[in-house]
């Protein structure tokens, strides 16, 4: 398949996990204590927990105090209507990936965003609820192996248990990535050598990592200096938590050491790159000799070695960071069924924007593929 000429593959494609996930997956001496999804209405992400109370975001706001929902809100109720009926299966997914044109998605969760962002949460649950979402995820996949294909979820609470669950979900059940959340639940910025044996074990794998953000968590967070303001925790949290990742990793040392590591930050936009690769570079030229003295480069450098960002589909700016690193450094994401989606015409979308056919074509396959370890297809 291709999409005028182009073939596609997809960085950050989402699913929407059954409800009842975490009960019918997880092992059964922690069921009592898994959260359980809510289905008020049609893409209804949230998760409860077993006393009813919300989970891995901020507690809901008393009845009556927000304003009524949009027009954006009613006019995925109407698109996704049927895909909500149909039950969100892998013949959905597949559906949908053969209406936008997409011959290849990385699958990334939806409610599964919130499932670990609870502060100090139990080590051996924190696992257990990561296990039972990528062994339902992996059943998913079978729906097209060739299509359909899984970035694992790990527990950022302990190290041990993280690198088990990577070469579980690497060796045994195919997955191509593992995410994490961007902003931190554990107390331990990225470049604290606390994560040092994690990043190792996925250089050894040759496994790259996905940092995706959500518009909310229990844990400290950006979007919450907006309280339950959507539109405004929305527009901050995604990118300056991504920001923030990008800081660690370039200026904090992480890919320094270890310089076999992919890493990308996806679904927090690219056109902010420009400028924050200038203020790092600037700040390391300034201040790095006395808290950088190991960083051997600019951190601008590391970033286009081994890192990626992903594009909206109506992203304009991003001809601004090809200006500034290039092209190959950006992968495609539609953000399949999340709010801010432009699906079924995503990739007619990007296909519109202001950049060569040489960047369009990297940014929808070459640099996905390469990211992902992608080949044969």
């Amino acid at each position: 398949m291709t999409k005028q000429g182009f073939k596609v593959l997809d960085s950050d494609m989402h699913i929407l996990e059954p409800a009842d996930l975490w009960q019918r997956y997880i092992d059964k001496k922690f069921k009592h204590l898994a959260p359980i999804g809510t289905t008020d209405h049609v893409r209804d992400l949230r998760l409860v927990g077993p006393d009813g109370r919300a989970w891995g975001r901020p507690a809901d706001p008393p009845a009556g105090t927000l304003p009524p929902p949009g027009h954006i809100f009613h006019k995925n109720q109407k698109l996704f209507h049927t895909h909500n009926e149909r039950g969100w299966t892998a013949q959905v997914q597949l559906d949908a990936m053969e209406e936008e044109g997409i011959d290849l998605a990385i699958l990334y969760p939806s409610r599964g965003l919130n499932v670990l962002s609870i502060p100090d949460l139990n080590r051996e649950f924190a696992a257990a609820l990561a296990r039972a979402y990528n062994d339902w995820l992996y059943e998913f996949c079978q729906g097209d192996p060739g299509k359909l294909v899984g970035a694992a979820m790990i527990s950022p609470f302990n190290i041990d248990d993280a690198i088990a669950e990577t070469q579980r979900c690497v060796e045994q059940l195919g997955f191509s990535a593992i995410f994490l959340r961007a902003n931190i639940v554990n107390g331990h910025n990225w470049h604290d050598p606390y994560y040092e044996p994690l990043w190792s074990a996925l250089e050894d794998l040759g496994v790259p990592l996905g940092f995706h953000e959500a518009n909310n968590s229990a844990a400290r967070q950006v979007g919450e200096n907006f309280g339950y303001d959507f539109m405004l925790r929305h527009t901050y949290s995604h990118p300056v938590e991504q920001m923030l990742a990008v800081g660690s990793f370039c200026g904090g040392g992480v890919l320094d050491r270890h310089p076999k590591l992919r890493v990308a930050f996806l679904e927090g936009n690219c056109g902010w790159l420009p400028f924050l690769m200038w203020r790092l570079d600037e700040h390391w030229e300034l201040y790095g000799d006395q808290w950088a003295p190991q960083l051997k480069n600019p951190p601008s450098y590391y970033f286009k070695r081994q890192c990626y960002a992903s594009v909206e589909c109506d992203e304009e700016p991003v001809k601004y960071a090809i200006d500034y690193l290039g092209n190959e450094r950006l992968v495609f994401s539609t953000d399949f069924p999340h709010v801010d989606t432009k699906y079924p015409k995503a990739v007619e979308r990007f296909l519109e924007l202001p950049i060569t056919d040489e960047d369009k074509r990297k940014i929808l396959w070459d640099n996905c593929a390469t990211y992902y370890g992608v080949v044969g297809m």
